[in-house]
């Protein structure tokens, strides 16, 4: 049960360019934006299936071997070798999906890159983005990564069409693209992570569970490097996607446009009446008004905490801060324990409505 949980937003056309950028082509968007509930809605569907399937004793998860085989270790390829640019534009390209969730895999993007690289640990120097060990059973297997199957499984392709590039930094290239073509901030990133094997794989219990308060996000996240400060802009990232009943076992969005990066999380907290739900799930908080939202017992520990709260009300105010704050605190959560001589300068990756200006 991971805090930084599924990731969205709702529908609005748009137009972006495609990889080779010659043409337009119209999506089903994930720019849409909403402050209260639809009329008649399906807040209370559960999409997707049970996380990346048992493989048997410590073979490692795999999803096609050949050119790309994910049991070898890689180093990273050069900004000559790889065109990153072209591989943000393919990600794009496949963002929406009429299929999935609430129109869109850029909040399970997100989410991957997340819980890649959420696994660091400053005492030991080790976990990470470095070494993308979820590909291998005893990550993948962990219940916080439930349903990020989807999220592999949808940028394999992308893995073979470009097959220099590691699978750790594919992974964390496409939660930055998620970012910003959900209409959050631009988010520096750097190549350079080595995708390295089995033996690096990190024990269970790293990642956030959403039932507990103020402590346990403190006690891991500041396993990290991080102050309370960071904690809540990064806890922000719950504008932005879904709980599901059969990977977290809570259920529910967090905010009413969930494939759209705003304020709105903080914004929430703070304005709603919250309540526990009255179900047979884990303990989780609904608003009073639609009870279509939902809140993770981590989620209301942002404003009843005093240490949190005085950033809950900034960001609230300010979403000007929150993306310049948010920009810098994911930037140093993709790059966590991933040794600075490996990295690159900073790759630009313009979002593709960029592109044509």
């Amino acid at each position: 049960m991971s805090l930084f949980s599924r990731t969205l937003r709702s529908p609005v056309a748009r137009t972006a360019t495609r990889t080779a950028l010659p043409a337009f082509r119209q999506q089903a968007a994930r720019r849409g934006y909403a402050t209260e509930a639809p009329k008649a809605g399906n807040n209370s569907l559960l999409y997707g299936l049970i996380a990346a399937g048992l493989v048997g004793g410590g073979a490692y998860y795999a999803l096609n071997q050949g050119p790309t085989d994910p049991t070898k270790v890689k180093d990273a390829a050069s900004t000559s070798q790889v065109d990153y640019q072209a591989v943000y534009n393919a990600v794009a390209d496949v963002l929406d999906s009429e299929d999935y969730d609430d129109g869109s895999y850029g909040p399970v993007l997100v989410r991957l890159a997340w819980h890649a690289s959420g696994t660091y640990d400053k005492n030991t120097g080790n976990g990470g983005s470095n070494g993308a060990t979820m590909r291998f059973a005893p990550e993948a297997n962990h219940g916080a990564n439930a349903g990020l199957d989807k999220a592999r499984n949808l940028l394999e392709p992308i893995k073979q069409k470009f097959p220099q590039i590691t699978y750790s930094d594919l992974w964390t290239l496409a939660g930055v693209c998620a970012i910003q073509e959900m209409g959050g901030p631009i988010v520096p990133w750097r190549a350079g992570r080595k995708d390295g094997n089995v033996e690096n794989c990190t024990p269970d219990g790293r990642l956030p569970d959403g039932d507990k308060g103020g402590d346990h996000l403190r006690h891991i996240f500041y396993r990290q490097g991080f102050n309370d400060q960071e904690i809540v802009a990064l806890s922000g990232a719950h504008a932005l996607g879904r709980c599901h009943t059969d990977r977290s076992g809570f259920d529910g969005p967090w905010t009413f446009s969930p494939t759209t990066l705003t304020n709105d999380y903080f914004k929430l907290l703070l304005d709603e009446k919250w309540q526990r739900r009255n179900w047979k799930g884990p303990p989780q908080l609904e608003d009073k008004k639609t009870k279509s939202l939902m809140m993770l017992l981590t989620d209301y520990a942002l404003v009843t905490d005093k240490g949190f709260r005085p950033y809950t009300e900034t960001y609230a105010k300010d979403e000007s801060k929150f993306f310049e704050d948010f920009s810098a605190v994911f930037k140093k959560l993709l790059e966590n324990g991933v040794p600075v001589a490996q990295f690159s300068e900073v790759v630009p990756l313009k979002k593709v409505e960029d592109q044509t200006k």
